[in-house]
């Protein structure tokens, strides 16, 4: 009922292209977000896809996130099949995500929340130079993820396993070089979201990218997004609803878009 609601409220205040005076916006809008061709890659990613929704392995799911919206959560027997059914990501959003890495090519990009590896499949195969980190709580489905990259041959891929709230920042910690571009899937409810934001905000410079996830999943996630709508070091989002787009382009005069994706 809240995502009802919520969606009634994005669709009224949202538009196209038409009366966008953001030169940089209006070429996103019209070049990448609203883009509808194929890529090479979609082909083989989506037919692993396919297997793992026919698939009728069971795996024990730890979760330490706010949970699925689906019944049989963490520390459960869940079939890969519901998984990919319900928890990976559609591919009408992880084709977005491969657009935007095409399109501003980063080279250090990080996943919170990897689940069965499609979306990071995406992510790392619209440019084989750059580096996916990724990161996911679960060992049993990391393990699936890691089957994903062997089958897609993803050598750009490094898997983080444990809970994010110490993976993640020991992995920044030790990183050499800037943070590009940031999908955020790692956990639904406000303080994580806004606390792992700010974490990768220290890794981050002017032309990175944050896109996060179910921005308006829950009262709380939009909490989240307004907080970080408000943020100081951040001048432009765009919601698209299922996602939000943030930058922090400097020379960028401070404004927020709703857009139809």
């Amino acid at each position: 009922m809240h995502q009802l609601f919520a969606y009634l409220r994005y669709w009224l205040r949202s538009g196209n292209a038409h009366g966008l005076h953001s030169p940089f916006i209006y070429g996103l809008y019209t070049t990448v977000i609203r883009h509808n061709g194929k890529f090479k890659a979609f082909g083989p990613i989506e037919a692993r896809r396919r297997e793992l929704l026919k698939s009728t392995q069971r795996i024990a799911v730890t979760d330490f996130g706010a949970g699925s919206q689906v019944a049989g959560g963490g520390g459960q027997q869940r079939r890969l099949s519901d998984i990919a059914r319900h928890a990976a990501k559609p591919s009408r959003l992880a084709q977005l995500l491969f657009r935007l890495v095409n399109h501003f090519q980063p080279a250090t990009i990080l996943e919170l929340g990897t689940s069965l590896g499609l979306t990071t499949a995406y992510l790392a195969a619209a440019d084989s130079r750059s580096k996916v980190i990724t990161f996911e709580g679960c060992p049993n489905t990391a393990a699936v993820a890691r089957e994903t990259f062997a089958k897609l041959h993803l050598g750009n891929v490094e898997l983080v396993t444990g809970n994010l709230d110490q993976t993640l920042p020991a992995t920044l910690a030790g990183l050499t070089r800037p943070v590009d571009f940031v999908f955020f899937d790692g956990n639904h409810r406000y303080e994580p979201t806004l606390r792992y934001f700010e974490q990768c905000l220290c890794k981050a410079h002017d032309n990175s990218v944050f896109v996060l996830d179910d921005i308006h999943w829950s009262a709380e996630m939009e909490q989240a997004w307004e907080a970080i709508k408000a943020h100081p070091a951040v001048t432009v989002t765009v919601d698209l609803f299922y996602v939000g787009l943030v930058f922090f382009r400097k020379k960028q005069p401070r404004q927020n878009f709703w857009l139809r994706p």
